[in-house]
């Protein structure tokens, strides 16, 4: 049993890409090659059964993945049937044109409230609009002259005559009516 002390072959064993097995002394016996490989075994024909598995424990474990696989892949398939049911019956496959129609109802909605703004719109500027005519409208010379007033100015110059101080005997002016103009000389 001393070589399987060496340092040589516990440096050997260690070093295998192949799996060892130590398997030398009976039972009670230690060697250095038990330390350094991958099993050991109490003794060489222990070894052997360690090595090779049981045919029947094969078949066994063998068995049950295939069970298992069997029930995953009915599980699986299961899922996917109750996925495939659940979009053949969504609204999405049923009716495509019913989310289209929902859009088309709340484009209308957005059309009508764009009209009614837009008329509403011109309409308080329209209103606006008259309001600031009958301002101007209000303070307009033509308004004043149809109340009966009239709009005295210079011939030559059409300068306005604001005060019976600013003109003198002789001048020549225009009076201006709503309906026409007549020509004057003061006296």
């Amino acid at each position: 049993m001393w070589p399987f002390n060496e340092e040589i072959v516990a440096r050997a064993i260690y070093n295998s890409e192949l799996p060892i097995i130590s398997a030398v002394g009976h039972e009670t016996d230690f060697t250095i090659a038990d330390f350094v490989a991958d099993l050991r075994a109490p003794t060489p024909s222990a070894a052997a059964e360690l090595a090779v598995t049981d045919i029947s424990d094969l078949k066994y474990t063998l068995n049950l993945y295939e069970r298992r696989l069997k029930m995953s892949l009915k599980r699986k398939t299961e899922l996917m049937r109750l996925r495939f049911e659940k979009c053949m019956n969504s609204k999405a496959y049923k009716d495509p044109l019913q989310k289209i129609n929902e859009y088309y109802l709340i484009l209308d909605k957005y059309i009508k409230s764009l009209e009614n703004s837009s008329v509403k719109k011109v309409k308080d500027c329209k209103l606006k609009m008259t309001k600031e005519i009958s301002k101007l409208d209000a303070l307009s010379p033509l308004k004043t002259l149809s109340r009966g007033y009239s709009l005295t100015s210079f011939s030559d110059n059409n300068k306005i005559i604001k005060s019976y101080k600013d003109v003198k005997t002789g001048d020549k002016i225009d009076i201006r009516f709503t309906d026409g103009t007549i020509n004057a000389t003061v006296n």
